[in-house]
């Protein structure tokens, strides 16, 4: 008997690699996705108001916003409008940008000049001794204005004495030091001479007001003297007891002060445009109206002038 032979059946298994290629395409379908995202992003921030506005009003009604006269479903402000801007304004508004640009970037350094010039008058008060005497009437800010220098009275050790405008010679000290740094800057100077409430009764009609006027003058003269320069001086004016440092003792030595301050360009330009004579025309206020020309003029014709004259006496002359 013959053996019948055993035959073995081998199955082979092909195994595919790990997911196989599906996940290039979900990922390719992600990095469009967030592609168009960042795209939406930019666009969103680089639109103007009225740009947006367009958009939404597109995705809340697209035809009626459409059949509104706009000539893109999705238009910016009109492609039409867009295509057709000229280069003169696109030049015109780019120079408007480095303008606004120039313009910040000057008052962020003219703000570290001051920074640096207060910090320089802070050490020149701790290392004079002059100044370190009297450092307790010296007060230093910088304002809306510029840095500006506070001399104060205490009661004590005044200015000026009292009703007078000559400088005490310790204040006339203390104005020649700080004129040694105030000369080495190019920003104008204001200075403001300030009175307590207590009323001025040396002479008659002269007030507060030319006392404090006075004194800032006399400080100007100290100061040009000290190594300011004429040219520095922008502003010089006494504002009496209007402006107190004091509110609650309208009496107070500290309300008797001169203040310096070194003008910001803003605030010296500010000075300069307001005190200028503008391209606006004057206004002569004595000057006859226009009726009263024409008036005047019908009189002479009608001849009413000469019979308002009345007739000169002996010795008299009718100009």
């Amino acid at each position: 008997m013959e053996e019948q032979p055993i035959i073995v059946k081998r199955k082979r298994k092909v195994v595919a690699g790990h997911h196989g290629g599906s996940w290039k395409v979900a990922f390719a379908d992600f990095a469009t996705a967030m592609m168009a995202f960042f795209l939406v992003l930019w666009l969103t921030a680089t639109a103007s108001p009225e740009q947006k506005l367009a958009v939404e009003g597109y995705f809340k009604d697209p035809v009626g916003f459409t059949e509104g006269g706009s000539p893109n479903p999705v238009d910016l402000e009109g492609s039409a409008s867009v295509i057709n801007e000229s280069s003169e304004d696109i030049e015109s508004s780019d120079i408007q940008i480095e303008d606004q640009v120039v313009e910040e970037l000057s008052q962020t350094l003219e703000q570290q000049q001051m920074e640096e010039l207060f910090q320089d008058l802070k050490e020149r008060i701790e290392q004079n001794e002059t100044l370190q005497e009297f450092k307790d009437q010296l007060l230093i800010d910088i304002t809306s204005e510029g840095l500006r220098i506070q001399i104060v009275d205490r009661s004590q050790r005044p200015m000026f004495d009292s009703g007078r405008a000559e400088l005490k010679y310790y204040s006339q000290d203390i104005l020649f030091e700080l004129a040694k740094t105030l000369g080495t800057v190019n920003n104008k100077l204001s200075i403001t001479g300030h009175t307590d409430s207590t009323p001025f009764s040396g002479r008659p009609g002269y007030t507060n007001w030319e006392l404090s006027a006075d004194r800032a003058n006399t400080a100007r003269r100290a100061l040009v003297a000290g190594g300011v320069r004429q040219e520095q001086i922008g502003r010089v004016v006494g504002l009496s007891d209007s402006v107190l440092f004091d509110q609650d003792d309208p009496q107070a030595p500290v309300n008797r002060r001169i203040s310096i301050i070194v003008l910001n360009k803003k605030t010296a330009e500010g000075i300069q445009s307001n005190a200028s004579r503008s391209n606006e025309p004057l206004i002569d206020l004595t000057a006859p109206s226009e009726e009263e020309q024409q008036e005047a003029m019908e009189r002479l014709e009608e001849g009413d002038w000469a019979e308002e004259q009345e007739e000169p006496g002996e010795g008299e002359l009718n100009w």
